[in-house]
């Protein structure tokens, strides 16, 4: 029996909560622990943080985010119960289904369907930023500023060149990559103005009594506007998606976003802003399944990340922009 186990068989123990049996659900890339408690006639999810500062921090920013989607009405589990002391989260069970397994084994007109419902969910996400403010919600406070933006940048040149690769960049490409990716955050901190999901790819949906439901938001926090989509679209690819086909799932996002009240966007300013934030967001990516396959051994994320350089690649390309970038990628992209 885990240590975690443990404290949550305490924890129920203490609040009088029968159960049958415990599962556990840790997804790979978490350092939260995540159970699933049966009972008699139901179930729902345990999730039991580190007793440090970080989980301390992870577990008031669910409750945070939690509270603010479910005032904006959006598919999130509610809580059952909760304590600080412990660290521990009760919510509903929103089953096995994750979303990427539904369109996986779905008719691409089922598929398509369902991705075009996630879109909507996107832009409604998006209609709750006033709400985020108003509630002086953790999300209203954290945003995808210069800093958060480089940070994520660093994180992928160090864990991909050094960490994967084990061939860090030369001072001079360093240099020249620094001043690249300074453009791209600069850019990115400017479009930095709705509440995002900051995760919304198609592991963090499930697919729960024939709906979409939100996992894993509390992360929630201000970017730019085509952030939740470029991972939505591009998280975890195992294929470069046709240019037609993102430019025809940009039009019903800006449609729904309108539908909503929200500003409308010219689709020309919006597809460059998609290709800019397109590249930050796979970087960001490639970074982390170069740090979890090194340093946790899940190689299974190495898959994804030839076809999310080539996103990046096509999106500097589209901007003719970062020629830097698109050289290094070039010449390191297969030594992964």
């Amino acid at each position: 029996m885990t240590h975690s186990q443990q404290r949550l068989i305490e924890f129920l123990s203490m609040n009088s909560l029968g159960f049958t049996a415990i599962e556990a659900l840790t997804p790979d890339a978490s350092l939260r622990h995540f159970f699933r408690v049966k009972t008699v006639n139901s179930s729902f999810i345990a999730c039991v943080y580190p007793l440090d500062e970080n989980g301390k921090l992870q577990f008031e920013a669910y409750l945070d985010t939690t509270n603010l989607f479910l005032r904006a009405e959006l598919p999130v589990a509610r809580i059952i119960k909760f304590n600080r002391e412990n660290l521990i989260i009760l919510h509903e069970d929103f089953g096995d289904i994750i979303l990427r397994d539904k369109l996986q084994n779905s008719s691409p007109e089922e598929a398509e369907k369902l991705l075009n419902e996630a879109i909507r969910l996107i832009a409604k996400i998006q209609s709750a930023t006033t709400l985020a403010y108003e509630l002086d919600s953790i999300a209203a406070k954290l945003k995808f500023d210069n800093e958060k933006l480089l940070w994520e940048l660093d994180f992928f040149k160090t864990h991909y060149f050094e960490s994967l690769l084990k061939k860090p960049l030369s001072r001079t490409e360093n240099l020249k990559l620094e001043e690249e990716f300074l453009k791209i955050s600069k850019k990115l901190e400017n479009k930095a103005c709705v509440l995002v999901h900051r995760d919304f790819h198609t592991a963090n949906l499930m697919y729960f009594k024939n709906q979409i439901k939100i996992i894993d938001h509390q992360d929630a926090r201000i970017g730019s506007t085509s952030y939740d989509l470029v991972s939505l679209l591009l998280d975890r690819i195992t294929t470069l998606p046709k240019q037609e086909w993102i430019e025809e799932k940009c039009k019903l996002f800006l449609s729904e976003r309108e539908k909503l009240g929200l500003d409308e966007l010219s689709l020309v300013s919006f597809l460059e802003e998609f290709k800019l934030q397109s590249i930050q967001r796979c970087l960001k990516a490639i970074g982390t399944f170069s740090y979890q396959a090194v340093h946790r051994e899940k190689k299974h994320y190495l898959i994804y990340i030839r076809p999310m350089f080539d996103a990046v690649i096509q999106a500097c390309t589209d901007l003719n922009e970062f020629p830097t970038l698109r050289q290094i990628i070039r010449k390191n992209i297969d030594r992964g």
